[in-house]
């Protein structure tokens, strides 16, 4: 008879958390930091009791195969809700479907090549050595709502949205913006200057239109806003900011 322990399947502790490969685009990194960043504020009202899981680069096991790294997919982003934060108190190697069941509301792809990687429909009966493609493994395995490929090189980002256990493709709205319903957020192309380089890079904007900025922006408007409250207070008499319980020497 078979034992309950040989039953028992791998969790992230006991798979790999990388299958070798390089980062392809140097641009890779600051992308997942940027829309990190700027996403959280939001994340914080929609989980207060703190239960989601942001992923950049890491993996989702969506199958058991040998070598083990061959059943699982890298999203440059992904972002999973309802879900620990850490387990047992650790952060996780990879994200693993067959114990956590929760799929990611949406993944995020960054393009480095022609795009055809981030669009090949490939299912496992058809795939070669084992291979299956990214598009359908997300649309019919994980079943992920929204996938998001963004290509830098031609300045824009498809979405796609799971209905029917199919995708769509999204169209913009009058922003040019990709509407994300259950994070009350829209994903679109932001032109202009971010860790030292001027790109169209993806970003986020609340159901409103506005920018969601980085916590450097936001404190940099805090900035300004003071250096703009300073200097009119500089236009007063002393007698004026006495009145206010201010003293001169504190606007210097």
């Amino acid at each position: 008879m078979t034992s309950l322990s040989a039953l028992t399947l791998p969790d992230h502790t006991q798979l790999p958390d990388s299958d070798g490969t390089f980062v392809k685009n140097l641009q890779e990194h600051p992308q997942s930091i940027l829309i990190t960043d700027s996403i959280k504020p939001v994340l914080e009202k929609l989980h207060p009791d703190g239960q989601y899981c942001i992923g950049q680069d890491s993996g989702i096991y969506w199958r058991l195969t040998d070598p083990p790294e061959k059943g699982a997919e890298a999203p440059d982003w992904f972002y999973v809700p309802n879900v620990p934060p850490t387990l047992d108190g650790k952060m996780r190697r990879s994200y693993v479907l067959w114990k956590e069941y929760v799929a990611p509301l949406i993944v995020i792809e960054f393009v480095s090549g022609d795009g055809s990687e981030e669009r090949n429909n490939t299912p496992p009966s058809q795939g070669e050595g084992g291979n299956v493609g990214k598009f359908w493994v997300y649309e019919q395995a994980i079943r992920v709502p929204y996938y998001g490929i963004y290509e830098v090189a031609k300045a824009q980002v498809e979405v796609y949205h799971l209905i029917d256990n199919t995708y769509q493709l999204m169209r913009p709205n009058e922003r040019g913006h990709y509407p994300i319903a259950p994070m009350g957020v829209e994903l679109g192309i932001w032109q202009g200057f971010y860790q030292n380089a001027e790109l169209p890079w993806l970003r986020w904007w609340d159901a409103q239109g506005n920018l969601l900025l980085t916590g450097e922006e936001r404190a940099e408007v805090e900035r300004q806003k003071r250096e703009r409250i300073v200097e009119k207070l500089r236009t007063l008499s002393a007698e004026q900011l006495n009145a206010l319980g201010i003293d001169l020497e504190m606007l210097d």
